[in-house]
């Protein structure tokens, strides 16, 4: 396929000369004579493992050249991949100007040119920003998006060092776009790699790449706290980290990775504390570890904004529990909810199997005595005592039938479900929302 390439830094230069090897004809475009000349000569204009080797092959093949010349670049091609710089402005904000100028500078290049051309923004850019460049396009040519030319997202996975090897070997491909015309070329262009391949909504494409790299320094800054916690204590936190490692079924696994409802129980609300005073006590500043429960907190309070949000007094609550197919009530951010509520005189049934005050035994039976007694009077026996009491109805847990109380709610009644149990397979009942979806 006969491609161009907006943008001759780090990830244009990487891409051009990968898709060189993997059999495409590729032109570069940059605004910068020094960037067009150093391709042409045949010196990369980065310092990347590969790089150098790749571009002269390319060069000597005669499928690679560099040009300032966008209009010809574009009318020679079918499919451009947009790899301009995204900067941060001095406030933290994303600095769309490249980014901008190229849609503007397409839209006017497309006005002059036959048939349909496809445009991939492989730059870094937040949700939305596809779509603003689509409308640039739109504007500019004269031409309708999915017709005269066509758009998506496609957001790259390379790390400075391996990016080559990182490109031809990626964990995986999104196509972020709603027109097939546009999934089709850009599944010719990576036919030969072999990685899954996701296509996706173009906003679901473009926050993707930001959760990637938001979790990457998750990581590093997790371990680095760990590392500075261990150093105080005279621990080797390399072996620590090695055996964290080793649990690819909780640790390094999809596990606790769907977006829901806050944590709690007997367990992480307590070692969270217990590890964060353990560092203050030493003097060891600790500001991601430092997050989690504000963080877990602030869950909560988001869904009791919501239900104040909806101004009604009858709230049913299925699930109390900190989570389904437990009776541990420790922490559960369930009775932080209905505590709330209840002190802003809403009136409150509950509903949770696993919760019953003539089985409860041990922590839990005296918790429910002696911290939370008022809740206690609100637990009704059967599930359809809350769904007849309630305006609002919350879904703490995948209790069983939960979900088929949902989904045959009465008419008007808000629902809040805090855990997904109703998957995207099904059609969502009116007034229903999820907490981070």
């Amino acid at each position: 396929m006969k491609i161009s390439v907006f943008g001759l830094g780090y990830v244009g230069t990487v891409t051009s000369v990968c898709l060189v090897r993997q059999g495409h004809t590729v032109i570069g475009v940059d605004a910068s004579d020094h960037k067009v000349r150093f391709i042409n000569q045949g010196i990369s204009p980065i310092v990347e493992p590969g790089v150098d080797d790749l571009l002269k092959s390319a060069l000597k093949d005669g499928r690679l050249s560099a040009t300032e010349d966008a209009a010809r670049a574009v009318a020679e091609t079918e499919i451009t991949l947009v790899c301009v710089g995204t900067p941060s402005n001095s406030n933290g904000s994303l600095n769309l100007d490249y980014v901008m100028r190229v849609a503007e500078q397409l839209g006017q290049i497309l006005r002059n040119k036959e048939g349909y051309h496809g445009i991939v923004i492989r730059s870094t850019v937040l949700p939305g920003t596809v779509e603003k460049v689509a409308a640039i396009v739109e504007h500019a040519s004269g031409k309708k998006q999915g017709k005269g030319f066509g758009i998506a997202s496609n957001p790259e996975f390379l790390r400075e060092g391996t990016s080559v090897h990182d490109f031809e070997h990626p964990p995986y491909t999104v196509i972020g776009t709603s027109d097939q015309r546009m999934i089709d070329l850009l599944s010719s262009v990576y036919a030969s790699i072999k990685a899954p391949l996701f296509t996706v909504h173009i906003r679901e494409a473009e926050l993707l790449k930001y959760a990637c790299n938001a979790f990457h320094a998750v990581k590093v800054a997790f371990a680095n706290e760990v590392g500075s916690i261990s150093k105080t204590l005279g621990i080797d936190s390399h072996n620590v980290m090695k055996i964290f490692c080793a649990d690819t079924k909780l640790n390094v696994s999809t596990a606790y990775l769907k977006p829901g409802f806050a944590f709690g129980g007997s367990c992480l609300p307590k070692d969270v504390r217990a590890i964060t005073h353990e560092a203050k006590r030493h003097d060891v500043v600790t500001p991601l570890l430092d997050s989690l429960l504000p963080s877990n907190e602030a869950q909560i309070q988001r869904a009791i904004e919501w239900v104040l949000g909806q101004k009604k007094k009858n709230i049913g609550v299925l699930g109390l529990s900190f989570k389904h197919d437990t009776d541990d009530m420790r922490e559960s951010p369930v009775v932080k909810i209905v505590e709330t509520l209840l002190g802003k005189g809403y009136a409150i049934a509950i509903y949770d199997s696993n919760v019953n005050l003539s089985r409860l035994v041990g922590a839990n039976r005296s918790y429910i005595e002696q911290e939370i007694p008022h809740i206690s009077q609100l637990l009704k026996d059967r599930m359809d005592e809350v769904l007849a009491h309630a305006e609002v109805l919350i879904v703490a847990n995948k209790g069983g039938g939960f979900d088929e109380a949902i989904s045959g709610a009465a008419p008007g009644v808000a629902i809040l479900d805090l855990v997904r149990i109703l998957d995207g397979s099904r059609s969502f009942p009116k007034g229903y929302q999820g907490i981070a979806w």
